[in-house]
């Protein structure tokens, strides 16, 4: 089966993310006579085959249930067995932007390691694509070359078992776009620049944890030709996703008007109330304690209806409010993985003595 072939059914064999929830997915290999446990009881994988995928299904106690999910080369990332350090989804599709992998490119990746960026490569560059991958630690090449035949995608991966900062890619004017994922990058900068094509502008990228590394590779960029040298830290910042509730125009207006009306009757029913002879109102002294009194009067009559009911205390119905979607984000950007540097090749003009008689 292939991470970007997707099909509709589970079948003998198949690969199939179990997703308890999305921080616990595990990938198995269907297989009649075998039963996947978990906290939830017992799921046969013979009831597996047939069902489509992202169905769910219950345990055999129906006291849980998982989903079914087609494996994807995101989902992969996040279940891939940890031979090495990985790349994860915010680096990769980064890298995946700056070096323009479209379907047909050429690429070069090294190392393979444990495989998670690979298989977003082949995706990328499908159908007509390929990509050149390089491993020197013989169990780790064993391993993904089992596990890129397994997922369908070893028709776009030619993969090597190869010390490339002693031996070199062996490779000339094959490639497009070169990503190194080295302990000394620098040394592999020459036999990089040996594996561009000629005749395309070509994109590097170099992922280092260390900035003493990256300082050395920009260097090495320089002295080969590159340009354009840059580097980027990609930093993960979570956003809080919230509905918050607040009142409607229509209901803010009534609400408003009622304090109004509220404290209009309040005046009236304190003027009507003071002292009065023969038509005229009597002189009062206004004491600091009248003055509390009125002011107090005043606040009531702001959140109170004329008929005595308190808008401070009274809940608003969902008929009187809006709810707006809203996000609130972290104070800190979590990371770091790796540095990535990024630079140009230009494809230098043929001064042979061929090309300038034409």
């Amino acid at each position: 089966m292939a991470f970007f072939r997707a099909k509709d059914t589970i079948e003998e064999g198949d690969l199939v993310v179990v997703c308890l929830s999305r921080d616990n997915m595990v990938p198995i290999t269907v297989n009649a006579s075998v039963v996947y446990n978990n906290k939830f009881g017992n799921f046969a994988h013979a009831n597996m085959i047939g069902m489509q995928y992202g169905s769910k299904m219950y345990s055999h106690n129906g006291r849980g249930y998982v989903h079914l999910l087609f494996p994807t080369p995101e989902l992969w990332t996040l279940i891939v067995p940890h031979r090495t350090q990985i790349l994860y989804l915010p680096d990769i599709s980064f890298i995946s932007a700056y070096l323009d992998l479209v379907p047909g490119r050429r690429v070069l990746e090294c190392g393979t390691g444990s495989g998670s960026f690979s298989h977003s490569i082949a995706r990328s560059i499908a159908p007509n694509g390929h990509l050149y991958s390089f491993e020197y630690h013989e169990k780790r090449y064993e391993i993904a070359k089992a596990e890129f035949e397994q997922h369908g995608i070893a028709d776009l991966i030619t993969l090597q078992h190869r010390d490339v900062l002693k031996d070199g890619f062996a490779l000339s004017n094959a490639v497009q776009a070169v990503f190194l994922d080295l302990p000394a990058p620098w040394d592999a900068i020459a036999s990089a620049k040996e594996a561009f094509d000629r005749l395309e502008v070509g994109r590097l990228c170099s992922f280092s944890p260390c900035i003493e590394q990256v300082q050395r590779t920009c260097q090495a960029l320089a002295d080969h030709g590159f340009t354009d040298i840059r580097m980027f830290e990609v930093l993960i910042r979570d956003h809080d996703l919230r509905s918050m509730p607040h009142p409607t125009i229509q209901s803010a207006i009534a609400r408003h008007r009622s304090q109004i009306e509220a404290k209009a009757l309040a005046q009236q029913q304190r003027a009507a109330s003071a002292p009065q002879a023969n038509g005229h109102t009597e002189p009062t002294t206004n004491t600091g304690e009248e003055t509390k009194k009125r002011k107090a009067t005043d606040a009531l009559a702001e959140t109170t209806t004329p008929d005595g009911h308190d808008l401070s205390l009274r809940p608003l119905t969902d008929a009187e409010l809006h709810y707006t979607l809203m996000t609130k984000t972290e104070e800190e950007c979590r990371g770091h993985t790796s540095y990535l540097t990024f630079a140009t090749l230009i494809p230098a003009a043929d001064t042979s003595p061929s090309m300038m008689a034409v």
